[in-house]
């Protein structure tokens, strides 16, 4: 029988992975609290018509990756793509807009039929914030501002932010004209995906990875072009925002996000870090999603980050800077002791002492297997342990425990098995606690 194995570009989050992940979990959620953001959780699974509406039929997305498929009820349902019109849905369900502006935030795996590659996967994972009713360009800056620091926060080098406005929906179409004009005169010069998508979502053709479509897009219009009055006032107030924070950034005549919602500002955060520019964070503003979800007309602006890219920019930071921010947060956490025991009495009294120590707020892990004291020393330095606590029955017998260093330097010592108060404190001083 031929072993069963995941699908392909589903991958299993293994422990060492996962401590990781948790880690910038941990991070993140510390900095939408102070700005405010409140965690959402959506269902993996939706209406397929939330994300034609919403994303686009237009768009690859839907057009090309999306998992689709009838329920026994004979519904079509999709698992989620993307986290915005999820987002968007549940606000409108709940009616969570009559109570005013929204700052939400959330975390989970997306669903997208692409071909797996390094950092993206079928299923893939997204921290994303939304902001739902904020129409200022103070409010594109500040978000912008949160991921920045979030991403600088982690560890992550090389940071540069890259901006654009597509402008409002009028602006967007007078583009659209201009652009569509320009390159069906030149259709012949596209590689044939742009020759499809010149009838179809032709903004689109301005993400071409083709080098010859990209250098023909070079003497292109561009939307900046096409920008009103008023939105040229709002993109450069967003300008000044981001410099009077210190924000560096280059403006990307270029720059388009891959969904249909978006509006005015877009942006996105790359990082050298894995030595070729790699983007990290990709959001922007969506004013008229909520309204195509059927909500009454709102202003709204997002971002969201892809973990599987954000962990291989991490592992490159750190293998970059040893004692940065990213080497910790990479980082295994060991235990501050492993606990090397044989014998009946020293068994039970090993299991007890664990728990006592656990309890303490140390990390202890307990060998159960029995094995020969010098099997277990091997263990334990496998474990990356700081000190082995030793129990045989003779020290249970004498209500000792003897702690002999793995990881640092110092002498074998012994404490009173029942003083756990004592044993902790030489075990968190080890630590630094």
């Amino acid at each position: 029988m031929s072993q069963l194995q995941s699908l392909r570009g589903m991958v299993d989050l293994l422990p060492e992975t996962l401590q990781r992940w948790q880690a910038v979990e941990a991070m993140a959620r510390q900095h939408f609290q102070r700005s405010g953001f409140g965690e959402i959780r959506t269902p993996l699974l939706e209406t397929t018509d939330l994300f034609c509406r919403g994303i686009g039929e237009g768009t690859d997305v839907v057009g090309k990756e999306m998992y689709s498929f009838q329920d026994r009820g004979d519904r079509s349902c999709t698992l989620r793509p993307e986290g915005t019109a999820s987002v968007v849905r549940a606000a409108l369900q709940h009616g969570l807009l009559s109570q005013g502006p929204q700052k939400l935030w959330y975390a989970g795996p997306m669903f997208r039929y692409e071909r797996p590659q390094a950092g993206r996967q079928r299923q893939f994972h997204q921290i994303g914030v939304e902001w739902l009713g904020a129409d200022s360009a103070r409010s594109d800056v500040e978000v912008i501002a949160l991921a920045w620091d979030l991403l600088a926060s982690l560890g992550v080098g090389g940071l540069e932010l890259e901006l654009n406005s597509l402008g409002t929906s009028e602006d967007r179409q007078a583009y659209r004209n201009a652009l569509v004009a320009w390159l069906e005169q030149r259709s012949e010069e596209l590689d044939p995906d742009s020759q499809a998508r010149l009838s179809t979502n032709p903004l689109r053709i301005l993400d071409s990875k083709n080098k010859d479509t990209q250098a023909l897009l070079e003497h292109a219009p561009t939307l900046t072009d096409t920008l009103c009055d008023a939105s040229r006032e709002r993109f450069a107030e967003v300008q000044r925002g981001l410099n009077a924070l210190g924000i560096p950034f280059r403006l990307n005549p270029r720059l388009v996000r891959g969904l249909d919602y978006y509006s005015h500002t877009a942006f996105e955060i790359t990082s050298d870090q894995l030595g070729a520019q790699a983007t990290v964070c990709g959001g922007g503003r969506y004013d008229g999603l909520i309204g195509q979800l059927g909500g009454a007309p709102t202003a709204a602006i997002g971002w969201a980050l892809g973990m599987e890219r954000l962990l291989l920019v991490l592992e490159a930071a750190a293998q970059a800077a040893p004692d940065g921010p990213a080497a910790k947060l990479v980082a295994q956490v060991t235990p501050d002791a492993y606990v090397v025991n044989r014998g009946d009495q020293a068994s039970a009294a090993a299991l007890i002492l664990a728990r006592g120590l656990r309890a303490r707020g140390l990390v202890v892990e307990l060998d159960g297997s029995g094995a020969a004291f010098g099997k277990q020393f091997k263990r334990a330095d496998r474990s990356g342990a700081r000190w082995a606590l030793v129990l045989g029955d003779d020290e249970v017998d004498g209500r000792q425990v003897r702690l002999k260093p793995l990881q640092q330097a110092g002498e074998p010592q012994s404490c009173d098995l029942d003083d756990l108060q004592a044993l902790s404190v030489v075990l968190g001083s080890s630590s630094g606690a």
